[in-house]
């Protein structure tokens, strides 16, 4: 399924799409506007992101965001007024950094990929009309929350486990707000995505193991970023998609369709307490009563 079939019955819908100046994010941004939708491009850079919306056309345009800084997140939702927006696609982060913390002081990998989303969807959510989609990863699976040091504060850091928490962080809170979704009887869906393995920057030289898989990626699968962004643009496009993650039907590659989902991302308590834990941490609650 190619991101231009799946997104060719969206126009006139409005998406807003984060990290879109590079990798998944921007070849998610390319295949929505190429079907005459339009594309609210957010990321930090401005440069990039002026040139890929002038390239898409006059139906895109660039927003700075910075994820990993709240008070950017805020003044990006503040400048966007009382615009509507119906598909927010939550698809910016960072791989396996070095031990770093944002501007608040969070674990860099978890305040930007998990935090910031958190925080851009609540302050949001009453101007998104159709559904929300979060970019996971195939590390999910890996991943384990330790919701007693989230920030890495008092144990040895990892980079590959941060960034595994981070995504599983993402398909956590997914999950939950599509059920907090159904039980306030809210139109809106909560959908997350993976793109499996696609050839981008972000995981190429991160000094862990995942080079050694994002090699093999290339040499073996050589998947490009507009083949990984087709389970975003299908779970972000697709009205049959309503919850759920979407990824690859071969984990790593293939057509998008449900994917598997680890054990330990169902558990309600955790999600719940991650939940607490995160408004706790951005100071944004969601207006779901």
């Amino acid at each position: 399924m190619a991101p231009e079939s799946t997104a060719s019955s969206v126009a006139p819908v409005t998406f807003l799409v984060t990290g879109a100046t590079s990798g998944v994010g921007e070849a998610t941004a390319r295949s929505l506007g190429a079907a005459g939708a339009t594309v609210l491009l957010a990321g930090r850079n401005t440069v990039a992101g002026e040139r890929i919306a002038s390239e898409i056309g006059p139906n895109a345009s660039m927003h700075r965001l910075d994820l990993a800084d709240l008070d950017s997140v805020h003044e990006f939702s503040a400048d966007l007024g009382k615009r509507t927006i119906d598909v927010l696609v939550n698809n910016a982060g960072v791989m396996a950094l070095p031990l770093t913390r944002t501007p608040d002081g969070f674990e860099m990998q978890f305040g930007t990929n998990h935090l910031g989303h958190f925080a851009l969807t609540g302050l949001l959510l009453d101007r998104i009309t159709t559904r929300v989609v979060t970019v996971s990863s195939a590390a999910h699976l890996l991943g384990r929350l330790n919701l007693d040091d989230l920030n890495w504060e008092h144990r040895r850091y990892s980079r590959a486990g941060a960034y595994a928490q981070s995504k599983l962080a993402n398909l956590v809170f997914s999950l939950e707000l599509e059920r907090r979704l159904a039980e306030a009887r809210s139109p809106l869906r909560a959908i997350a995505a993976h793109p499996g393995y696609a050839a981008t920057e972000v995981g190429s030289n991160t000094g862990t193991w995942f080079d050694g898989l994002f090699g093999f990626g290339k040499r073996v699968l050589q998947r490009t970023s507009a083949q990984g962004a087709e389970s975003v643009v299908c779970a972000a496009a697709d009205p049959s998609m309503t919850g759920g993650l979407i990824g690859p039907d071969m984990l790593l590659y293939g057509s998008p369709h449900q994917a598997r989902i680890a054990r330990r991302a169902r558990d309600r308590d955790v999600a719940r307490r991650l939940w607490e834990l995160s408004e706790k941490f951005t100071g944004v609650t969601f207006p779901l009563s």
